[in-house]
């Protein structure tokens, strides 16, 4: 089954030239789950290639408006295409009275929005996996989210299987699903005789916006990629500090210590330059990319392969530019306003 992140808006409190607020496309199978939604995340998709996609889910890391102001337009958007089935919105406590404030805006939908103030622990389930929810420190109520698999069984080894004695066909399947079969000699065939041992299956984990913490460490523990906000070099560790995000050392440490695959760092702010956000990190650990906008993260099963960085010229062709189709990256003139 396949499994991508797509990054739709990787800055830090205010878009720049090349880059978009906070919002991260999950897709997974048919499956699609948007992690925050800025302001002009549905343009963000239109120009990402991906088209305004339908979303099975919302979740909101906190609820600072670079990471929710997208939502009324989205809904709208969705209402007037004549959307009918529900969607999920997720966020921390506090995300029902937003949706009042907001309800003037908004006004009523054609599809049923159903809210859910989530607390750590699994807020969807479905096919195999779960996505769950986890504390993290941004100063207000905030939550990261982890995008975990369920094992899947060994691989079969039909070689195993015949020379038992069990009979090609229906058989087959029973030992694949777990259960005993007889061969043709009365024999009993369990399951650990013919299948390899269980393979691991993915794990995916958001920050949103936070300082280091054990929340992101403990789900981060073995992911195959970590998406970690990287607001600040070392340079600005007191402001990091003061305003409860982190440095690209401090999010690289947290990685190279939880044994992560793949790490993407986010939320880059105006005050630096990307290059100077990858060399940090760059220290620490060796697999680490700093996203652009429309980039995308492909995550293999892990026998498969590493989780492979595609940029967006190669999703799109390499006339890509960043206007939707690329892009260099624009001077960091804009004021400090990081939240």
């Amino acid at each position: 089954m396949d499994l991508q992140v797509t990054f739709i808006g990787t800055s830090a409190s205010v878009p720049s030239a090349a880059r978009g607020t906070s919002a991260t496309l999950v897709a997974r199978g048919g499956a699609r789950w948007l992690i925050d939604c800025g302001e002009g995340t549905q343009r963000q998709l239109l120009r990402s290639g991906l088209g305004l996609t339908d979303v099975d889910a919302i979740l909101l890391t906190h609820l600072h408006g670079d990471h929710f102001l997208g939502l009324p337009g989205m809904f709208k958007t969705y209402g007037l295409r004549g959307r009918e089935r529900e969607l999920l919105l997720v966020g921390p406590p506090g995300l029902e009275s937003l949706l009042d404030t907001l309800h003037p805006v908004i006004g009523r939908l054609p599809f049923r929005l159903d809210v859910m103030e989530a607390s750590p622990g699994a807020v969807i389930r479905e096919d195999g996996m779960e996505v769950r929810a986890f504390h993290t420190d941004h100063g207000i109520r905030s939550l990261g989210y982890a995008l975990v698999e369920e094992d899947r069984p060994g691989a079969f080894d039909v070689d195993a299987a015949r020379a038992l004695g069990v009979q090609s066909g229906p058989d087959f399947g029973v030992l694949q699903r777990g259960g005993e079969v007889r061969a043709a000699d009365g024999a009993v065939v369990r399951p650990d005789q013919v299948m390899g041992e269980a393979r691991e299956g993915r794990t995916v984990v958001f920050s949103g916006d936070t300082r280091p913490c054990a929340g992101t460490a403990d789900a981060a523990t073995g992911a195959d990629l970590l998406v970690h906000e990287a607001t600040f070099t070392s340079e600005d560790r007191d402001r990091a500090v003061e305003t409860r995000h982190s440095t690209a050392e401090e999010a690289a440490v947290l990685a190279r210590d939880a044994g992560v695959r793949m790490l993407a760092l986010t939320h880059i702010s105006t005050r630096v330059q990307p290059r100077e956000v990858r060399r940090e990190a760059e220290a620490i650990v060796s697999s680490v990319v700093v996203p652009r906008d429309f980039d995308q993260v492909e995550i293999p099963f892990r026998e498969r392969g590493e989780p492979r960085l595609v940029p967006v010229q190669e999703r799109l062709g390499r006339g890509a530019r960043e206007d939707g189709r690329g892009a260099a990256e624009a001077p960091a003139t804009l004021p400090d306003a990081t939240l």
